[in-house]
């Protein structure tokens, strides 16, 4: 494979990347990107100002220097660079993506691989056209293996993810009503997570599939794959074995032996999360105690299926992002969860469904109905269905408000919605 690229030699000069002159590190390569409300570009002398060796431009009003690199496309440069470093490491890079749990899942696998090997793992939210090349350019020698979570708001933009990070091994985790507005409609979110599956194919690379997704099973038919789930007939297999309120997982090890953990993750919909990590460790050849240790040992964060214990209340945190599939199954596990507490569910708006929000925000109502839970509804999504015995709230500042009028005490509390709806801003009064 080719390494060569106009921009290699002065970024192997470089300590790494960086976009933003608030987070300048010295002898950086800077990139001056555009959005719709920016121009970085502008940015460009400041940040060799304050410390970085070069800078990236594609505004031809920039006084030429030996510090600043001219090109007609600085985030097209950026991606093709990234493609050509990722091509100096003869690693395996494993991609994923998925309409929920690839955060929770790659945070998992890269616990497991870690206490074998030196692994690079996409961080916070670098997952897209600009996050994956910033990833790949955070490799280092001592890297044996890569991580790189992809997320997509439209049909191509896998595509164009996996062409730049060119990975060997994909995941999907799985395929649901996410970002439907982008997409138009699921059909569309099929298309485009299964761009993965294309190009892993097309490389002769490996994939790793749910067993007990029948979607998933039927799109890589075909394709060299390594089956996780439930069942005795996946290739890697385990069960959860308790959920109160952590899911409890026995897998079977490649010795013969059940292997037992406890994971710091609320739901039972966590287990192909937790097995998925299990089944790469298991090809990667990380001993089967470790896998469980590592597992084990791992703490969610960042309001991703995290308990926390206020004192007033338990709190179940899952407020990073919410679509109708994730919903559905926080909902489920919460009202199927054994518990001595009253249970309360505060559910926030789920943003980009396009025409069909209406529909899928009646639906979740109807759900909670169904299940006899108590709810609290938050965000303008809800405002259509409002009436009597429904607890509605515009925002979370008008819920919080209503919540420091009328505290919860000594009960088990859901909080699932998008980010947009900012439920965290709930848990000072719970």
């Amino acid at each position: 494979m080719t390494t060569s690229h106009p921009l290699l030699p002065d970024f192997l000069e470089c300590s790494g990347a960086c976009t933003d002159t608030r987070s300048i590190s010295k002898d950086s390569m800077f990139f001056a990107l555009k959005g719709p409300n920016f121009d970085a570009n502008s940015f460009a002398l400041e940040a060799l100002e304050k410390g970085a060796r070069c800078a990236v431009v594609d505004d031809a009003g920039i006084p030429s220097s030996d510090r600043i690199i001219h090109v007609p496309d600085v985030l097209l440069a950026l991606q093709d660079l990234a493609r050509a470093y990722r091509r100096r490491y003869d690693i395996p890079v494993i991609a994923i993506t998925g309409s929920n749990g690839k955060t929770t899942t790659k945070e998992l696998i890269h616990a497991v691989l870690e206490r074998d090997r030196p692994t690079l793992a996409t961080t916070g939210n670098l997952n897209n056209h600009i996050g994956v090349p910033l990833t790949l350019l955070r490799l280092e020698e001592k890297h044996r293996i890569a991580i790189i979570e992809m997320g997509a708001n439209k049909v191509g933009d896998i595509a164009e993810l996996t062409a730049i990070a060119e990975p060997t091994h994909g995941m999907i985790t799985n395929i649901g009503k996410a970002h439907l507005e982008g997409f138009g409609g699921y059909e569309g979110v099929v298309k485009a997570k299964t761009e993965m599956y294309a190009f892993i194919d097309g490389q002769g690379g490996t994939l790793f599939v749910h067993a007990e997704d029948e979607l998933l099973m039927q799109r890589s038919e075909g394709i060299d794959r390594i089956t996780y789930g439930r069942t005795g007939n996946a290739g890697t297999s385990g069960d959860a074995v308790g959920a109160g309120p952590f899911l409890e997982v026995a897998f079977a090890g490649k010795d013969g032996n059940a292997y037992h953990v406890n994971t710091k993750l609320i739901g039972s919909y966590n287990l192909p999360n937790v097995m998925a990590a299990v089944a790469i460790g298991q090809h990667f050849g990380v001993a089967d105690q470790d896998i469980a240790e590592a597992l084990t040992a791992y703490t969610p964060s960042n309001n991703r299926s995290q308990f926390i214990d206020t004192g007033r209340n338990h709190v179940i945190m899952d407020a990073y992002n919410a679509n109708p599939s994730s919903m559905k199954a926080a909902l489920e596990n919460f009202a199927g969860m054994a518990s001595e507490r009253k249970k309360v569910a505060i559910i926030g708006g789920m943003k980009e469904l396009g025409d069909a929000s209406s529909q899928e925000h009646r639906a979740i109502i109807d759900l909670v109905d169904r299940s006899g839970l108590e709810a609290i509804y938050v965000g303008s999504e809800f405002m259509e269905h409002a009436g009597p015995g429904l607890n509605v709230y515009p925002d979370a500042a008008s819920a919080l408000r209503e919540l420091g009028n009328k505290p919860l005490l000594g009960h088990l509390v859901l909080v699932k919605g998008s980010r947009g709806t900012a439920l965290e801003k709930l848990i000072p009064a719970l």
